[in-house]
């Protein structure tokens, strides 16, 4: 991939044109990125919501471009994005690990994802749920790159959350997108920004049975091309609820709580309300 060998520098410049191109003209990324925007943030003037989609859709292709540094470049050199700066809450989540307790983190599409997968796993064994794409060599490709560093990919049906499970109960680092819409056997509805959205009841199940520490995190992205910080946090106290409703709540709280740090970073074309208790359409588009 060309992506590979150009400075972050110059692949920003072209997300900096190519988000301009996705908020110019009325594409279904800013339509969508407009309405989830508007309903998070009721309280931001309507020249602040133009501003943040503008920047989010921009970090979107800021991502998109990265790929290459993610999946191509040698491991030690993927890893070396992510530079000494890093928040508090690391040497907690690197003690948890250490700990032998099991650890989840929750990685939400905030910023670029796939980079701090590579670095959480040169820190402790980690295993990662995903959704396989339909594409099948697409599915070759990503499993290939993502586990070039020892990590451990399992598919998002049970055979995989089996192997989670064992994870877990070995010690080891799980990591799970936690807002993604699921399937209807799999989720409850919770705010999140204070929208219901449809959310995941896995982590909280794995939490009921493991007892494992949580924490969420994301790689922000740095000005300037300078890379990526490593921000780690612990999750919402809610999560560890026995109560299921207040622990899926706790783990939208503690999403929010990273999107707070870099709102612009996050994917907000995703259209993470599109499912309503009432079954109406959220998105027209």
């Amino acid at each position: 991939m060309v992506s590979a060998v150009l400075p972050l520098s110059v692949l920003h410049m072209f997300a900096r044109i190519w988000g301009a191109v996705l908020y110019v003209f009325p594409t279904r990324s800013r339509t969508t990125t407009l309405i989830n925007l508007n309903t998070c943030f009721p309280e931001k003037a309507k020249n602040e919501i133009k501003v943040l989609a503008k920047q989010s859709l921009k970090n979107t292709a800021c991502t998109a471009l990265e790929m290459g540094k993610a999946w191509a470049l040698p491991v030690d050199k993927t890893i070396a994005l992510i530079g000494s700066e890093y928040s508090a809450g690391l040497q907690r989540f690197i003690a948890a690990a250490k700990s032998g307790q099991g650890v989840i983190l929750l990685a939400p599409h905030l910023s670029n994802w796939e980079v701090l997968g590579f670095y959480i796993g040169e820190i402790h064994p980690t295993t990662y749920l995903y959704q396989p794409p339909k594409i099948q060599a697409l599915d070759v490709l990503s499993r290939k790159a993502r586990s070039r560093s020892g990590i451990s990919m399992v598919p998002t049906d049970r055979k995989g959350v089996a192997q989670l499970l064992k994870a877990l109960q070995s010690g080891e680092v799980v990591a799970i997108l936690p807002d993604q819409v699921p399937p209807n056997e799999s989720g409850v509805y919770a705010p999140f920004f204070g929208q219901q959205a449809f959310t995941m009841t896995l982590v909280s199940k794995l939490v009921q049975r493991t007892k494992a520490k949580v924490f969420s995190g994301f790689a922000e992205r740095l000005p300037g091309g300078k890379g990526f910080k490593a921000v780690i946090q612990e999750a919402s106290p809610n999560i560890y609820s026995d109560n299921l409703e207040e622990s899926v709540a706790g783990l939208n709280q503690s999403v929010e709580e990273c999107v707070k740090l870099a709102i612009s970073q996050y994917q907000w074309e995703y259209k993470r309300f599109r499912r309503q208790p009432s079954g109406e359409k959220f998105y027209k588009h």
